[in-house]
């Protein structure tokens, strides 16, 4: 065990799939945070009794057994992995919900072997809650954006990580709640702990990229914060 995997406190941070990599080999629990916008859009689902499978981005064989299994498809009728999409989606729908970020991680943090849970500011101290309640370490795995991909075209399938306003607060507010609880923090959760500000997501690079795409309504459902007790845990694959 190296410094990466921020040893001796009972909550760490990193980001991307680099950060699931490295808390991985030692955290018990990985907890998956994609403000803008695949934990605010599956915090929603749940909360209204639905479910979500996670589907790694430009996944086809990924979407055709998420089809096999009965999903609903994001993006091939009302709703996307826009949050505003799902305000009313069904209690028991299963929602298949491509992301370059947040699904792919969620993958990839199920790979380690830690149990996986997908939070957001609107669910931070319930995520807390349960992510406390399964064990620790707890490692806090900020998604971030990457350079050229864009969920509204074309670009590449993966580029450099851009770490990001939003993720590091929703990051921070589950932080702040484990702290809370009595857990130690590392310097780098200890950090987003400290900059959780929600007045600062509209003016943001992506909360503005979002309010320039006419999706203003996006960014105020996930600057909500606490608002709710969902707590998405992912278990044989789907988020629920």
């Amino acid at each position: 065990m190296g410094s990466w995997e921020q040893p001796g406190y009972d909550v760490r941070l990193d980001w991307g799939a680099e950060g699931v990599a490295a808390l991985g080999r030692e955290c018990a629990v990985l907890v998956v945070v994609d403000v803008l916008s695949f934990s605010t859009t599956t915090d929603l689902v749940v909360g209204r009794g639905g479910r979500v499978l996670p589907v790694r981005w430009r996944d086809d064989r990924g979407v055709a057994q998420a089809r096999a299994a009965g999903a609903v498809i994001a993006g091939e009728g009302a709703f996307t992995l826009r949050p505003s999409s799902v305000t009313e989606i069904p209690p028991g729908t299963l929602l298949a919900l491509p992301s370059p970020n947040g699904a792919t991680l969620c993958a990839a943090a199920a790979a380690t072997g830690a149990r996986v849970l997908a939070g957001c500011l609107r669910n931070a101290s319930a995520v807390a809650a349960k992510a406390s309640d399964l064990g620790g370490p707890i490692g806090l795995i900020a998604a971030g954006e990457r350079w050229g991909v864009t969920i509204f075209g074309a670009g590449e399938a993966c580029g450099p990580l851009r770490p990001c306003v939003e993720d590091q607060m929703g990051a921070g507010a589950i932080a702040a709640a484990l702290a809370g609880q009595g857990l130690s923090l590392s310097p780098e959760a200890a950090l987003a702990a400290r900059s959780v500000d929600v007045t600062a997501l509209a003016g943001c690079v992506s909360g503005r990229e979002l309010t320039e795409a006419g999706h203003g309504g996006d960014v105020t459902l996930a600057a909500r914060l606490d608002v709710s007790d969902a707590a998405p845990v992912l278990s044989e694959g789907v988020l629920a």
